[in-house]
Formats: structure tokens, sequence, C-alpha cells
């Protein structure tokens, strides 16, 4: 039997007070960022949690993340990381990633976390040619441009260590993803990327209706 709760504006505001542990430092950089334009860039408070619990739960010394913008997930991901974890980022922005390196500065993490600036394309690239990378990584975040999302799901698998999970946020495009009348770049992008996860059996698959979905990719 299929069992579905319609999580209303109550329910959900139940789970947040029910569950939510929000650092100060995560408090004071996602309210820094809501006044900005491009705020909705930002993932939830309740999706980092789940973020650091992930990253903990699976004990990750070695992560990249992919989209950064102010750096709330990555804040997440290097404060879940042990001492000598290490978080290497790629943003496009001089400008977020700057406020970033700020936030994890005063959560005392910086030194967990390297930032590479420039097309991700171009940075993972350059990370794939350092000695000993490929394989060696434990975690992969894709939160970025839609359209390259295929890109950096490759170039994820080949720097995982077999056991290793990619996760990718936006699968679902806030329901843009089954509606044959939105046609542009970023939602077919989408279809098409979601679609080949599901056929690659290089991993193992889950994809759940959490936050604006959630793609689990466990390589094998």
């Amino acid at each position: 039997m299929r069992i579905q709760v319609d999580l209303s504006k109550e329910l959900q505001d139940y789970v947040t007070a029910s569950s939510l542990r929000e650092p100060q430092i995560l408090a004071e950089l996602r309210e820094y960022t809501s006044a900005l334009p491009l705020h909705l860039l930002q993932i939830s408070p309740e999706q980092g949690q789940f973020l650091r619990v992930l990253v903990s739960a699976l004990r990750v010394r070695k992560a990249v993340e992919i989209g950064v913008f102010t750096g709330y997930s990555l804040l997440c991901t290097a404060l879940a990381l042990p001492p000598t974890g290490t978080v290497v980022a790629c943003e496009i922005s001089e400008e977020w990633a700057a406020i970033a390196i700020d936030h994890c500065k005063r959560a005392g993490v910086a030194d967990r976390v390297d930032v590479r600036v420039g097309d991700a394309r171009v940075t993972l690239d350059a990370l794939l040619a350092e000695p000993g990378a490929r394989g060696s990584f434990d975690f992969v975040f894709i939160d970025a441009d839609k359209e390259n999302y295929e890109a950096y799901y490759e170039a994820g698998l080949e720097l995982l260590r077999p056991g290793g999970l990619v996760l990718v946020d936006n699968v679902l495009w806030k329901g843009a993803v089954i509606d044959d009348e939105a046609q542009d770049d970023e939602t077919r992008a989408l279809r098409a990327f979601n679609a080949k996860v599901r056929d690659d059996d290089r991993v193992d698959l889950s994809m759940l209706p959490f936050a604006d979905g959630l793609t689990f990719a466990l390589k094998r």
C-alpha cells in the first residue's frame, strides 16, 4: 500500500519546530542571503541539516561541492567533516565565493574548505588531473546550472571511490519536469539528466521528493 502524507504548511511548521537545529553561524548566513536578489538559490535550513547528518553518517573525509552560491550548503558540509576533512568547492562567482569563505572563517572551518572560482567544468578537469584524485572522494553534491548537470555528474563519478555518493539537488524543478509546456533549457536538461541516471548501471539510485527533489546515486 502506498502511503503519502499531505505536507501542509502547518505540518511543515511542526516538522521544523520538532527537528530543526540550526547553528547560529548558519542562521546568520541565511539571514544575510535572504536580502540578496537571488536568495532563492539557497537551500532551506531543513535541507542543510539533512546534508550535515548525511555527511556525518557517511563518515565523509573528502567531498566536492559544485555550485556554492553564498555558502550555506558548503558550510553545512564543512561543519560535518572531521577536522582533517576537506571539501573542494566549485563556484563561478568571486563575489559569492568571498561570502562563503568569510562565513567558513567565522565558523572556524576555513581550513576544511578549498574554494575554486571559475567554470566548474574546467575546475573539475583540473581536479581530475591531480595525482591521486580519481577515485579518492567520498561525496559529491551538485547544485549548479542545470544544463551542465550531466558533465558534473560524470566528473563526480570519476572522482568518487566505489561506495561514494553523488547527491543532486533540484531534480524535480518545482514540478516543471512533468509539465509538457515547460520547454526551457534548464527543464529539458533536467529531464534528460534524470533519464540518464535512471538507466545508469554504474550506480544504485534513489530519487526522493524532498525539498525540490534529491537524487542519490551510489557508485558501485
